[in-house]
């Protein structure tokens, strides 16, 4: 169902298009500040007070469990019953997460709503090669009490598997709580908001040394997850939806799930070939370069391939190769696939299962339904009575605190050059 124009988060209506609109359409000349002021006063509106969002939230939570069966939602309250926590985990990412590799990337980002707080997402790759959603959180703050039990959660929801590994970007209170959590289990911190400030201070091979220098010295093969992109492309995704109250904002990622999951199940329908399309291409791109490759002694599993000068050495029982590609990639390198032409073999023994169209069918198997309409909510009266209030803390004040902020700042850039120019004076 389509959303209506200015209830969609995406929807850029600025107070100067306001303006614009109301002197063409009814020849009124608004301020700035009237057009903003009616803005916010439509946006309330739109999608109610603030605060009555989070009262919303144990019959929603009730409707998802009733809906996706087999899903773990939670919610946690202080006990003045302020809101603490929410977590949603549904059971179709549970059901898909089988398909997948244990890679879990996590991050979390700022909420711009009048109480605002942070959302943590965990997301993994899917056999196309696009972002798997996991599970969405909203908590007060990035801090190890909120990691550690967004973590509990989260193992309960989906255990542990073999070979499983979390990557995000550098955060103490992550590394505490997965040690707590699931102790043993590898964590890769990729600092990922300092090397895009310092990227252009190193040429790109420094950048694939150091990504292909993780990989290689990982105790668990991360495969083609070498950094926290995938989160940082969620958040990317949900940008707009973050200013939602935290009601609308839980809703728009189910909707998202529910979107998404529909496309790449058609997309996989449509996909005919014996791998995902991000694998396929990797692998199309290797046999283009195993065209000018040679092979020159050749066993029953053992195999030397010339490149120009260069001697590599494939093993294709153990599927190695002296490169390093074909065992960190799980996918037939540009010498391995010049192994198999000498020996007449076909390369699909030889990728992981991770990779094939088969997972991805299976990844997007069970459907994200819609919920069923509001008015139609069956919800047990004691459901209904549950009281959840806005999470403690200063609420955002109302106005364009924003402009204040700016202002004091480029005062105090003044003042700060307007003293060093009278030392200089001086």
């Amino acid at each position: 169902m389509a959303v209506p124009k200015y209830c969609d988060p995406k929807t850029v209506y600025t107070p100067k298009d306001i303006q614009t609109d109301m002197l063409s359409e009814h020849g009124l000349n608004l301020s700035y500040m009237q057009a903003w002021r009616a803005k916010e006063k439509a946006l309330q509106f739109l999608r109610a007070n603030p605060s009555d969002s989070y009262n919303k939230l144990p019959k929603y939570f009730y409707i998802l469990e009733e809906t996706y069966p087999g899903s773990v939602v939670k919610l946690k309250k202080a006990a003045d019953d302020c809101f603490l926590y929410a977590f949603v985990a549904l059971c179709t990412s549970i059901s898909g997460w089988q398909h997948c590799r244990p890679v879990v990337v996590v991050d979390g980002t700022f909420l711009k709503s009048a109480y605002r707080g942070i959302m943590l997402t965990t997301s993994t790759m899917d056999a196309a090669g696009t972002i798997f959603p996991l599970a969405y959180t909203v908590v007060d703050s990035e801090n190890d009490a909120s990691w550690k039990w967004f973590f509990e959660q989260f193992k309960e929801a989906y255990g542990e598997r073999p070979s499983m590994c979390v990557v995000s970007d550098r955060n103490e209170s992550i590394l505490k709580a997965t040690s707590i959590v699931y102790p043993g289990m590898p964590y890769y911190s990729y600092m990922w908001h300092i090397w895009t400030n310092i990227r252009s201070k190193f040429k790109k091979g420094h950048l694939q040394l150091h990504e292909l220098w993780t990989r290689v010295h990982a105790t668990v093969n991360r495969t083609f997850t070498m950094t926290s992109n995938i989160a940082e492309s969620l958040n990317a995704v949900t940008k707009e939806a973050r200013e939602l109250p935290i009601y609308d904002l839980l809703g728009y990622m189910r909707s998202l799930l529910e979107r998404w999951t529909k496309e790449k199940l058609l997309k996989a329908k449509g996909t005919f070939t014996y791998l995902g399309y991000k694998f396929n291409k990797e692998l199309d791109e290797n046999n283009t370069l195993s065209q000018k490759l040679r092979v020159r002694v050749s066993t029953d599993h053992l195999h030397t391939v010339l490149d120009g000068v260069k001697r590599y050495i494939v093993c294709l029982e153990t599927k190695k190769c002296s490169c390093g590609k074909f065992q960190l990639d799980e996918l037939p390198c540009a010498h391995a696939l010049a192994a198999l032409r000498h020996m007449k073999e076909t390369y699909e023994n030889y990728c992981s299962p991770y990779y094939t169209r088969k997972s991805l069918l299976l990844t997007y198997e069970m459907p994200v339904n819609p919920l069923p309409d509001e008015s139609k909510w069956d919800v047990p009266q004691h459901i209904l009575d549950e009281v959840v209030k806005p999470q403690a803390g200063d609420k955002r004040q109302p106005g364009r605190p924003h402009k204040e902020r700016y202002k004091t700042f480029y005062e105090n850039k003044v003042k700060e050059v307007q003293g060093v120019m009278w030392k200089l004076w001086r």
